[in-house]
């Protein structure tokens, strides 16, 4: 797993199997087979209309499946009400919560509301917002009311925590210290699933990725290996005004540049300079990459 250390803890948090959902005749969900392990970060990735926010609302509970199975910390959401919420956490997209009060007093007055708490305290430290505990929210940064927000969120202590979109409109300093909190969280042993159209924010915090398109599970994996070799093998690259058929390895001209293609960058790199030095072949703008995890997205769900 990523993240700050390994988890030895290989429970399921969250099981899903051929999980339907439909809207009258429209299927937005369909047949989805997904299980999230404990103290995971799990990205749930998808284009708008694709399904993701349907399944995520069924595992929260706030929305009814039309057919399948789902247990979240061994709770069928549907059926279980108030001892299920007591477990998980959800941070939405918005939210608002009466500016007059203080950081101290929305946190007391939402965590009296639950069996088990984090300490005000303790909360703050972890979200950041240590030297706002006794400010008004109505004085917060944007940034700030979202770490409340997170905050708000996590507050009963929950073993599990929705978060959808967290950083949307954040400046890139308040989304980096943004992810400084989901690690903190991720540090306190919390599963979380989280829900981003930012592809280098699922990068780096997840520890598995799925997309999600046109109500399917189309990829599943880590942030380096989603969608397996085809996706994920690196492209050498270099500009030179010899024929394609010259260069020693399989190539294509693309924009102006030699491209080939790679499961092993090391020996054919290898290969290609040793035959360049040999021939006396300048190779400009050499250069050795691997698709990101945005082109992975894009090509995934071209089609939605």
């Amino acid at each position: 797993m990523r993240g700050r250390g390994i988890v030895v803890s290989v429970a399921a948090a969250i099981v899903i199997r051929n999980l339907v959902k439909y809207y009258g005749d429209v299927e937005a969900v369909a047949g989805i087979d997904l299980t999230i392990d404990e103290a995971e970060v799990f990205a749930l990735l998808g284009p708008n209309g694709a399904g993701k926010t349907t399944t995520v609302e069924i595992l929260e509970g706030n929305r009814k499946k039309t057919s399948g199975e789902v247990s979240v910390l061994g709770f069928d959401p549907s059926q279980e009400r108030r001892a299920y919420k007591e477990r998980i956490g959800i941070v939405l997209q918005e939210s608002s919560v009466e500016g007059e009060l203080s950081v101290r007093e929305a946190l007391d007055l939402y965590g009296g509301t639950y069996p088990r708490r984090i300490d005000t305290r303790e909360l703050v430290e972890i979200v950041g917002l240590t030297e706002k505990i006794d400010a008004r929210i109505g004085t917060l940064s944007g940034g700030q009311k979202r770490r409340l927000e997170l905050a708000l969120g996590i507050v009963g202590d929950p073993d599990l925590v929705f978060l959808d979109e967290p950083t949307t409109g954040f400046d890139p300093s308040a989304r980096r210290k943004a992810w400084s909190v989901i690690d903190n969280l991720r540090d306190l042993g919390k599963t979380i699933l989280l829900t981003t159209h930012y592809m280098d924010e699922a990068y780096n915090l997840s520890d598995r990725i799925a997309v999600i398109s046109k109500g399917r599970i189309v990829a599943e994996g880590t942030p380096d290996n989603l969608g397996g070799e085809a996706l994920t093998r690196c492209r050498i690259t270099f500009r030179w005004d010899g024929a394609v058929s010259d260069v020693p390895l399989p190539a294509r001209p693309v924009d102006g540049r030699m491209v080939i293609e790679t499961v092993d960058a090391t020996a054919d790199l290898h290969r290609l300079t040793g035959w360049a030095l040999d021939h006396r072949v300048d190779l400009d703008d050499l250069t050795v990459a691997r698709p990101s995890l945005e082109d992975v997205y894009l090509e995934l769900t071209e089609d939605s």
